[in-house]
């Protein structure tokens, strides 16, 4: 049998140089199909030989035929498209066995399966062309099903992935379209217009996503869409798994390509990251009694996206996230993913979701919440011995205890924080820590009520090391984060000059790295420091400012610079408070938009309100 088909193999391949020769083969395509066609299956040793054979005895011929040298090079022609068929074919095995390993599982867990084989943190996830193959893979395998039962969930696999495709490549040319929408700025996920929940409702046919989509744009949540969707088929949800996930794959792609475009960049793949996970939790959450085989893959998907966030080099392990959210869009992530992660074991990748979770609860006020998340993340950490992320959480947790205003524990948390990265040449996390440390210091020396000079120079001496720090290392929220403590610390301490120049420099940097949280902080004790040397006109515009930036991502922080405001509104009276606005309206715009503008007196009245 072998030697009649090595037999068979040294006629094909002789017949392709011959062939080539006389100039009836011209393309190495050509070629190709005819391997394609007339190599069997499992036989690829035995060609291989015979094609190494004739190559060798050719070379031998060189000096001796005239002939020879043109024979080689169709061999050679040979053996290149021989190395392509190769490499498709194995590409071809991989996907029989992937479709052998999803058809192995019980029934009930082939959405699970399908799950697992996109998820993106495999080392060879599987491209769109190649769930294109793993769906002819499964309809082959239903066709030769004898089980009816077996064979239509087969099919509905086979269809729900060739429809996840379709809707894929329907959508592909308004993937990023939408952003460019003349309603509004873009600015992220959330209530705002535009987003990308509308448009691509109407462009996609499938029942599924069409709802889905049309439900978010109606500002509704995932779990109002899972009540109208409880009863579809397997190939419905399989479809959608599979467009959600390149939808989700290529935005954060396109935006990881504009690092120097201001509109959008890293965090805006932070949030739609985020914002992708938040569906899939919904989900998760509401078919967890109903449904339980579809929530575990809704679950597995909301983990696949929260492991490929917390593997990015650029993971925000200090700040970042609040640019492209709403502060109400922001809670209802946060209250989402605090659920499920109570179920995962504890990872390195657990850990910097747990960190990313406890500074946004610092900055919505749920200062005890940041600290049993910033606590777990810690402990995490250190198993894992994830360094950046340990001395990460050190420093949240000094923060937050000046938050609590626990100054003493703040400062331990910081002194931790400051060794501990010295240790390992963390230098994003000393600077921070020396901020930290400064501030601590600051505040726990006035809560002392000792004024003097030795006790609090020192401190401010720790401040300005860690802005030049940070300064060194280029970072622009680190910076931002150490002249907004430390022009704090000025107003704390009753240097309004001081602090002026300090938060105006730190305000600049927060916009720069869009930080909306330090920036709208900066804003709020400009206000203050203004006031403090009677420049009322300035007080207001900074105060307008500050307090609309930080109710947007609903920091309780904004009821404190609204206070400033309605006293100020009480000595200047309503009508001259609002003539300053006016005046001020072009400064004002230029950050916060018209809206933003509108919105402001709005804001101050429901303050006195409540």
């Amino acid at each position: 049998m072998s030697q009649s088909l090595s037999d068979r193999y040294f006629a094909i391949i002789d017949q392709i140089v011959e062939l080539t020769l006389q100039g009836k083969i011209s393309s190495f395509e050509r070629v190709y199909r005819m391997l394609v066609e007339q190599v069997e299956a499992g036989t690829g040793e035995i060609f291989e030989r015979c094609l190494n054979q004739r190559i060798e005895t050719t070379k031998m011929q060189l000096d001796t035929k005239l002939k020879a040298t043109r024979v080689l090079r169709a061999l050679q022609t040979i053996e290149k498209q021989w190395l392509r068929w190769q490499e498709e074919n194995q590409v071809n095995a991989d996907i029989d066995r992937v479709a052998e390993d999803i058809l192995a599982v019980a029934p009930k867990d082939y959405f699970l399966a399908i799950v697992k084989v996109i998820d993106p943190n495999q080392d060879n996830f599987l491209s769109i062309d190649q769930l294109g193959k793993l769906a002819e893979s499964l309809k082959t395998a239903a066709d030769s099903q004898t089980d009816p039962n077996l064979a239509q969930d087969w099919q509905q696999l086979a269809a729900g992935i060739t429809e996840g495709v379709k809707s894929c490549t329907a959508l592909e040319g308004d993937l990023v379209s939408w952003m460019y929408s003349s309603e509004s700025n873009f600015s992220g996920f959330g209530a705002e217009k535009p987003n990308p929940w509308r448009i691509w409702g109407q462009k996609v046919s499938s029942t599924l996503p069409k709802q889905l989509f049309q439900t978010l744009a109606q500002q509704q949540s995932a779990i109002a869409f899972a009540r109208i969707a409880n009863n579809l088929e397997l190939r419905a949800w399989v479809e959608l798994a599979i467009l959600l996930h390149y939808l989700q794959q290529g935005l954060v792609t396109w935006y990881d390509q504009q690092p120097y475009n201001s509109k959008f960049g890293k965090e805006l793949s932070y949030s739609t990251l985020l914002t992708f996970a938040f569906i899939w939790s919904e989900l998760w959450q509401a078919f967890a009694n109903s449904k339980p085989e579809l929530a575990d893959g809704c679950f597995l998907m909301m983990l696949q996206i929260l492991r490929t966030f917390a593997q990015r080099e650029d993971f925000p392990l200090y700040s970042g996230v609040f640019a492209s959210f709403s502060g109400e869009y922001l809670q209802d992530t946060l209250d989402y993913l605090n659920e499920p992660l109570k179920q995962v074991e504890g990872t390195e990748e657990k850990a910097r979701i747990l960190t990313l979770l406890g500074y946004s609860q610092r900055t919505i006020g749920a200062y005890d919440k940041a600290v049993i998340f910033h606590q777990e993340a810690l402990e995490i950490a250190i198993q894992a011995d994830d360094y950046p992320c340990e001395i990460a959480n050190l420093n949240h947790l000094s923060r937050t205890k000046v938050n609590l205003k626990n100054y003493s524990e703040a400062i331990n948390y910081s002194q931790r924080a400051l060794i501990a990265a010295r240790q390992v040449g963390d230098k994003l996390g000393e600077a921070n820590a020396l901020v930290n440390l400064g501030y601590a210091q600051v505040l726990g020396a006035l809560q002392r009520e000792s004024m003097a000079a030795e006790n609090y120079s020192e401190a401010i001496r720790y401040l300005e090391q860690g802005v030049a720090l940070a300064q060194k290392q280029g970072d622009l929220q680190s910076q931002s984060f150490g002249q907004s403590s430390l022009g704090i610390a000025y107003v704390t301490l009753g240097q309004p000059t001081a602090a002026i120049a300090s938060l105006t420099r730190g305000a600049e940097l927060a916009q720069n790295s869009r930080d909306v949280y330090l920036q709208g902080l900066s804003f709020s004790y400009l206000a203050e420091a203004y006031y403090s040397i009677e420049d009322r006109e300035a007080a207001i515009t900074y105060g307008s400012l500050g307090m609309y930036l930080l109710n947007q991502i609903n920091s309780v922080e904004w009821r404190q610079i609204a206070g400033l405001l309605s006293i100020l509104q009480g000595q200047v009276g309503p009508e001259e408070f609002s003539q300053v606005l006016s005046q001020r309206r072009s400064q004002i715009i230029t950050l916060i938009g018209v809206d933003g503008y509108d919105y402001v007196p709005k804001l101050l009245e429901e303050y006195k309100q409540n």
